[in-house]
């Protein structure tokens, strides 16, 4: 038997699976009804607990195709039942056995509706997967001292840089957490993607030569990575810049707008999105917990292209300038729905026509000289 204790000293107690190890975490929910192996490796979850609010999770097991990231950074699993037999030909492991080996930690058999619903109510907290040894009292004692982490996207960018070659557009990918999806998406286009990490300067960017740069997804407040919005402000006008999640928040805080922690975020693969200019609405995959403030656009030179149909969060920018935009969702999906893919041949058209831009203006020059 484990406990799940909450920051406010709410107490569930069920079974223990995966490891035993106690971490403490932000308890968070995600409402996708698939997918689970690709939310547990998303490094954006560094940090946090994940409560799965559909209620069966593990029944068609782990396989070595669906993975977002190697090691995985969430810090632990809570679910109504997890499948000891999971039935599927890709199954390779159960779900307990992945997170023994990862060293992540998990409950189950615990009132997952009434934990969200607590989520909902009072907002995110810390909490802790803790063994029946523990008093809740103690536990509490632990939260109400111990404060989260915010080196996460440290944590889980890349050491060194890397190439994922290809014959296309050469990309630089700045990773703040990147998920698998992108570089996926990539590569199908034949790009010849460089990922960075997360602290790279605009200068060792530029260096490279990039046709274009994509800022990825990853966790926690995006003023912890103050390197990051530094080198975006020096690529703004440079080069086609396209953000995705944490990418997406980077790029306001860059352009003078400012960023606001969500009460409960949104995660799952059910989040609708309308774009402004078409009228038209996306289905969505996200996970974040932190969102641009609307109010704070005014003065600068972004223009909010996509609300969220729930909340009317800022969903999308576009800089009026500079060939820079993006989204707060994942249009890799992994998992997810697929209706936003067409924005990565978005962003390969937005570095076709700068290039073009470029040679005509190079052109004019030499006409003037």
């Amino acid at each position: 038997m484990k406990q799940l204790v909450l920051e406010d000293g709410t107490v569930f107690v069920g079974q223990g699976f995966g490891s035993d190890e106690e971490k403490i975490g932000e308890i968070v929910f995600n409402t996708g009804m698939t997918g689970y192996q690709e939310v547990i490796s998303d490094p954006s979850y560094c940090g946090q607990i994940i409560t799965f609010t559909y209620p069966l999770i593990g029944n068609y097991g782990i396989n070595r195709d669906d993975f977002e990231t190697v090691d995985p950074a969430v810090f632990g699993v809570v679910v109504k039942e997890h499948c000891e037999h999971p039935s599927n030909f890709r199954n390779e492991e159960t779900l307990d056995e992945f997170l023994k080996a990862k060293r992540i930690p998990g409950i189950s058999g615990i009132d997952t509706r009434k934990l969200t619903k607590i989520i909902r109510t009072h907002g995110t907290m810390k909490a802790m997967i803790a063994s029946m040894d523990r008093t809740p009292e103690e536990v509490v004692d632990l939260l109400q001292h111990t404060p989260l982490m915010t080196d996460q996207v440290e944590r889980v960018s890349t050491v060194k840089p890397y190439v994922v070659p290809g014959r296309g557009d050469r990309i630089v990918l700045m990773d703040f957490g990147m998920k698998h999806g992108i570089l996926r998406e990539f590569t199908k286009r034949n790009c010849h993607v460089t990922v960075v990490p997360y602290d790279t300067t605009a200068e060792e960017i530029m260096r490279l030569k990039p046709d274009g740069v994509m800022l990825s997804n990853g966790p926690g407040d995006p003023k912890d990575v103050p390197e990051a919005i530094e080198t975006i402000r020096h690529l703004k006008g440079k080069v086609p810049v396209f953000g995705i999640c944490l990418g997406h928040q980077l790029i306001a805080l860059a352009c003078g707008a400012d960023t606001a922690k969500m009460k409960f975020g949104h995660r799952g693969v059910n989040q609708p999105v309308k774009d402004l200019e078409s009228g038209r609405t996306y289905i969505t995959s996200q996970n974040h917990g932190y969102a641009v403030e609307e109010r704070t656009l005014a003065g600068t030179e972004l223009n909010l292209t996509q609300i969220s149909l729930n909340d009317d969060s800022v969903e999308g920018l576009e800089h009026s300038v500079h060939p820079m935009f993006s989204v707060q969702y994942h249009p890799e999906s992994s998992p997810g729905p697929e209706d936003t893919s067409h924005l990565f041949d978005e962003f390969l058209r937005r570095i076709k026509e700068h290039e073009t831009t470029m040679k005509e203006e190079f052109a004019c020059q030499n006409v003037q000289i």
